[in-house]
């Protein structure tokens, strides 16, 4: 019988039976042209220059979060099937979806050294004919990887669906859309397939269904035939394919796209919400929720699809110290919920990347700027102390001590770049860039000075530079010198400006 099941599977793998045998047919990207990878040491010059007066400490965290990324930028493998250089989150032998996406969140910043979007085109070189879209793959061939009992079945062997996010993200810093033509049959294939198998036939609800492994939370204890962050990621997912067909001309598949987002959309809110908890859950096939209080409650804010009544009661969730607001905020599952582990346990309390920026990403979307500033400021705070006693990046932290999470790997950038980049960027120091409008939206939450400098976005390279604020001073300078024009937005808790920047030294009061 193992000699049956051995021969069974090799048959598998020879003829990649699972699910489709042709690969890639749908990205017109085939071969690999070698680039070399660049070495920090003789790029970190041309990296941006964050500057806080009052956190010395989090820009020292800000270059460690550099170093450790360049370290992990790869070539493929000579018989590898991949078609770029990538970013690999280095604990494993092979790439994952979740992983990537997120990290191209905080590599794209560097996007003009080293182009971490081009890592998503191993997983599109690696499609299925029918769509199908692996969530690990091996990086010594392409080929995919299948955990035993996934040979029997495609349970576990997606994971979030933000490649359309992704993609848009990096378009935001880049300005280069030539991308998107490119990426939108594969993307809209894989949609196809996703809608197939990912919705499971006569439910009530009509919506998504993932697994622990499928969805990132891997000992996640929740179950049923409606997941709340699936449900949401697919909002997502038809949203940022909209936008991108916006932005190649093609009306009639933006119009598609749109309207799937807003149908998903309302069937989130008609069957997961739950007045009297004010927290969106998971539901079963009858569309009865199932009542797990984790960090996947908080997708919809994400999605921007709640009402301002909703965010308000899911927001006072996030602020109790008894669920949410713990020493690293925010934990993956509640501290008041039954197998809540305080040092970590996995999914069952630790303190993860992806969620984490999710939700501040989440309290953007809902207007909680101050909110979203103070967790981010907590949060790399943390990571920060955990870095000056240990000398390293984890994967995941401790909800109620400043420490690795149980289970945690060392020397992880991977998505936990995140927070000393990204979060550091968008919103410690407030700037977010748009190249496709061609401006920069800066919001002001701090008093010491701090700004960026070597700024890129788009063709714009520039240093922004916010004076401290004075004692019985009404007003602070604001210094931006930049090659190229471009608009400036910038608003505080009492004031927004805008100005139209010129190529050169602009000294603006703001007051």
């Amino acid at each position: 019988m193992r000699y049956l099941i051995t021969v069974v599977l090799t048959i598998l793998i020879c003829f990649n039976a699972l699910p489709g045998r042709d690969r890639g047919i749908y990205f017109d990207k085939e071969y690999y042209t070698p680039e070399p990878v660049p070495v920090y040491s003789q790029v970190k010059q041309d990296l941006p220059v964050p500057v806080l007066t009052d956190q010395s400490g989090w820009i020292d965290l800000y270059w460690a979060a550099w170093e450790m990324a360049f370290s992990k930028m790869k070539q493929p493998e000579k018989g590898s099937t991949f078609v770029s250089n990538y970013l690999d989150e280095a604990f494993s032998a092979n790439i994952f979806q979740w992983d990537t996406i997120f990290m191209v969140m905080f590599a794209r910043y560097a996007d003009y050294i080293f182009p971490a979007i081009q890592s998503l085109d191993n997983f599109y070189c690696s499609q299925h004919k029918n769509g199908f879209i692996c969530r690990e793959i091996r990086e010594s061939d392409g080929t995919d990887f299948y955990y035993f009992l996934d040979y029997l079945g495609t349970r576990n062997l997606i994971n979030p669906p933000l490649f359309s996010w992704a993609e848009k993200e990096s378009y935001k810093i880049t300005g280069d859309k030539s991308r998107f033509k490119t990426v939108i049959p594969v993307l809209e294939k894989y949609a196809e397939w996703l809608e197939k198998y990912r919705r499971i036939p006569a439910t009530k609800h009509g919506l998504y269904w993932n697994t622990g492994l499928g969805s990132g939370m891997d000992n996640t204890p929740r179950n049923g035939s409606g997941w709340i962050d699936m449900s949401c990621q697919m909002v997502v997912m038809y949203r940022d394919l909209a936008h991108m067909c916006r932005e190649t001309g093609d009306e009639k598949r933006e119009k598609y796209f749109h309207d799937r987002a807003e149908t998903i959309g309302e069937r989130v809110n008609l069957w997961m919400w739950n007045e009297a908890d004010g927290l969106y859950y998971d539901v079963n096939r009858d569309g009865e929720q199932i009542k797990w209080k984790t960090i996947a409650c908080f997708w919809p804010l994400f999605a921007d699809i709640v009402t301002r009544e909703r965010a308000e009661r899911l927001v006072n969730h996030l602020k109790d110290p008894k669920s949410f607001w713990r020493e690293m905020p925010f934990p993956s599952h509640a501290a008041d919920e039954k197998f809540y582990n305080e040092r970590g346990g996995y999914w069952r309390g630790s303190n993860w990347a992806p969620t984490t920026y999710m939700v501040i990403k989440g309290l953007e979307l809902a207007g909680y700027e101050e909110f979203a500033f103070e967790a981010s400021c907590k949060y790399i705070n943390g990571i920060y102390h955990v870095y000056q006693k240990t000398g390293t990046l984890w994967e995941n932290y401790a909800p109620d001590y400043i420490e690795p999470g149980k289970k945690s790997r060392p020397d992880f950038v991977g998505f936990t770049g995140l927070g000393p980049i990204a979060l550091l960027f968008e919103n410690v120091i407030g700037i977010r860039a748009d190249a496709a409008k061609n401006t920069i939206k800066w919001h002001l939450l701090r008093n010491d000075r701090h700004g960026i400098r070597r700024f890129r976005f788009g063709d714009v390279s520039a240093d922004l530079i916010c004076e401290a604020k004075s004692t019985g001073r009404k007003g602070r300078n604001i210094i931006v010198e930049t090659n190229r024009p471009f608009g400036l937005d910038v608003q505080s808790k009492e004031i927004q400006k805008s100005y139209k920047l010129s190529a050169g030294e602009n000294v603006l009061v703001f007051e």
